[in-house]
């Protein structure tokens, strides 16, 4: 368990940001963070909707059905959350 899960607890909202945060600057399927992360599709797109309509995470389609998802780092908020996410982490809680 990290600083962020021992913070807010581990949760499935926590466990997408955080696959996305060690991905950053790259592209992901829905499966792709599912697999990694072993959640279940259905909650991994669940959860990243809160994360898309904060601005934290953009979409961008290919074709009609494929979605792809990266951390928006041109967001201030984003960059504000891997600040702290980088500071938690040195801190070793």
């Amino acid at each position: 368990m990290d600083a962020l899960e021992k913070i807010f607890g581990k949760t499935a909202q926590i466990t997408v940001l955080k696959n996305l945060i060690q991905h950053k600057g790259e592209s992901t399927y829905l499966s792709g963070i599912a697999e990694e992360t072993g959640l279940s599709h259905s909650s991994v797109a669940r959860v990243i909707e809160p994360l898309l309509k904060s601005n934290i995470v953009i979409e961008k389609r290919l074709g009609k059905q494929i979605r792809t998802f990266s951390l928006n780092l041109d967001s201030e908020l984003t960059n504000h959350i891997l600040d702290f996410y980088g500071r938690l982490e040195k801190m070793k809680l």
